[in-house]
């Protein structure tokens, strides 16, 4: 037909063209499983950028275009945040430390600056309350405890298992580090005061109802909401949310790609940062 339109074409150019859109269509197929398990195992909150790194990583070369052409056709896309609900109550009578970060949530290494905040979760038995310890550097997640009332006790116990933490990789002298959060009267009570002074930690704090001051942990606690919260509910009770953010927290720490992290996980950066400083692995991450 083409021939006789005056657009003469070779039978082998015909056949060869037929037999690569064949090839590419089962090559898809397989790249769609890949996909699908890829998108599965990670919570269901990579885009095509991530699940493109994820299955390179695992030694199987895809041009990122092809993952996003085929996760179009699959109907899968990354999770997207929405708003916050804020839950600081600052307390006028309590002293507030200065802001000593400034904004600056890029530090040079581990431990120079944590970042602290928490949330709540909407449950069938009541409202369950979320904290987090963070660390700026890696973005790894120190210390996190979950509880069915918003007082000090909460953000205080997921402060200590930061520093449990820190203390099992043999970090014993935590001076120099600067604890960022808000205005809370949980983190200005007396008792989290205290227990910072203890470690040697300095407090920091942000301005009042501005959160681009604490913008690090917000954005924490929106990646929680949104990975986790948002997508795995209804839920429960306490335990129900508890046991999710303990999986959450291990996947975010071991396995989740971070962009900040220049695509490794948070305990991968830690990693090569002390492989490259090995001057100050004494205290810092230990690795494998």
């Amino acid at each position: 037909m083409l021939t006789e339109h005056g657009t003469p074409i070779a039978p082998s150019t015909f056949y060869d063209a037929r037999d690569r859109s064949c090839a590419r269509a089962e090559r898809d197929t397989g790249l769609k499983d890949e996909i699908r398990r890829m998108h599965q195992a990670n919570y269901g909150v990579y885009g095509a950028r991530k699940v493109w790194l994820a299955l390179n990583r695992e030694g199987m070369p895809v041009a990122r275009c092809t993952v996003e052409r085929l996760m179009r056709q699959l109907g899968l896309e990354g999770a997207r945040r929405g708003r916050r609900h804020r839950t600081t109550i600052a307390d006028p009578g309590a002293p507030r430390p200065a802001d000593l970060v400034q904004r600056r949530f890029s530090p040079a290494r581990p431990d120079a600056v944590w970042v602290a905040d928490f949330t709540y979760v909407a449950t069938w038995s009541g409202t369950v309350y979320v904290a987090f310890v963070l660390d700026a550097h890696s973005r790894r997640i120190l210390g996190w405890r979950a509880a069915t009332s918003m007082r000090t006790e909460l953000v205080l116990e997921a402060l200590e298992q930061a520093i449990w933490t820190r203390t099992q990789e043999g970090v014993d002298d935590l001076s120099g580090l600067v604890c960022h959060h808000d205005a809370g009267s949980q983190y200005t009570s007396i008792a989290f005061t205290e227990r910072l002074a203890a470690a040697g930690v300095a407090p920091s704090v942000g301005t009042v109802g501005d959160a681009l001051d604490n913008a690090l942990a917000e954005s924490q606690i929106g990646l929680f909401k949104t990975e986790l919260i948002h997508r795995r509910g209804p839920w429960r009770n306490v335990d129900d949310v508890e046991l999710a953010t303990l999986e959450w927290v291990d996947w975010h720490n071991n396995r989740r790609l971070h962009t900040a992290c220049h695509d490794l996980t948070p305990v991968e950066y830690e990693q090569v940062f002390y492989g490259q400083h090995p001057a100050q692995q004494a205290v810092g991450v230990s690795t494998p």
